[in-house]
């Protein structure tokens, strides 16, 4: 008898013993947060966020704005698109646009302005960090925006009638045709190149509505794909040199072209050819139409 109540005591005890763990163990349970359970108005922490390391920096243009992305393309013709979220920061290179203690808005970031941008990369996408450009760029961004605003009625219907008669090269007149140079599989312009673009949109400036067809060219020396990219590269760099320096108006500007090897200017069976034929040509179109003809 004794041994039996030893054992019924010891029971006892033991299921004393684990009411306890038991019970906390069930409201553990209870306590534990539900990962399907979404809290309205708290922000959960983004993994990917803490997984993101710097990434390039980059210089150049902004090109084009779609939603929280815009391009950026540097003054060699390769563009970058970069996302904007609300952690960007968004800054002026002497502080803060117009005096503004608050940061400044997506809004500021105009088709147009030079920017410097640092990124953050994961995912295989570049987010901006923070986005710098000078406040003469925005003055003079925000001028070009609203100047091209007030006169947009009056120009549209001349721009459009322009750009729909250039579905036929043949209806326009070639009044000049500029030609720039390059080193072989490169594209810096050099100092005589950029005066003689200069020189050529004051003139073109001067005839009315004047645009612009700006066509890249490679030699014959490398892969189709390679100067394909190289001949686009090329004329990117020209037409941003032409609106960037010398002030050619974007809505004059046609569609840059690469042809690559295409079109050849001489033979590429000589050292001579193939220089000549590293080229981009830079023509002054007019429309028969207004041009007499």
């Amino acid at each position: 008898m004794r041994v039996i109540f030893k054992r019924s005591e010891a029971h006892f005890l033991l299921a004393m013993l684990a009411l306890p763990a038991s019970a906390s163990f069930a409201a553990q349970q209870q306590n534990a947060p539900d990962p399907n359970i979404v809290v309205n108005g708290v922000v959960p922490a983004a993994p990917a966020a803490a997984a993101m390391t710097a990434g390039p920096e980059i210089k150049g243009v902004i090109t084009a704005r779609s939603g929280d992305k815009m391009k950026v393309t540097a003054a060699d013709g390769t563009s970058t698109v970069v996302a904007i979220n609300d952690a960007t920061r968004i800054k002026a290179a002497s502080g803060l646009f117009g005096g503004n203690r608050g940061k400044l808005g997506a809004e500021s970031l105009l088709n147009g302005l030079p920017v410097t941008v640092k990124t953050l990369q994961g995912g295989g996408e570049l987010v901006a960090s923070q986005i710098a450009f000078r406040n003469t760029d925005l003055k003079t961004a925000t001028m070009i925006r609203n100047g091209t605003s007030q006169r947009f009625e009056e120009q549209t219907a001349a721009t459009e009638a322009l750009r729909g008669r250039m579905g036929d090269i043949d209806k326009y007149n070639v009044k000049a045709t500029t030609n720039v140079h390059f080193d072989t599989g490169r594209t810096e312009l050099s100092e005589q190149d950029k005066a003689a673009l200069c020189s050529t949109a004051t003139t073109a400036q001067a005839t009315d509505n004047a645009l612009l067809l700006v066509v890249g060219y490679t030699d014959s020396v490398g892969s189709d794909d390679f100067n394909q990219t190289l001949s686009e590269k090329r004329a990117n760099r020209v037409i941003n040199y032409l609106q960037q320096v010398c002030g050619w108006k974007p809505y004059r500007m046609l569609t840059p072209t690469g042809m690559a090897k295409a079109d050849p200017a001489a033979p590429n069976d000589t050292e001579e050819g193939k220089a000549q034929n590293r080229r981009v040509a830079v023509n002054v179109l007019v429309s028969k139409a207004v041009d007499g003809m």
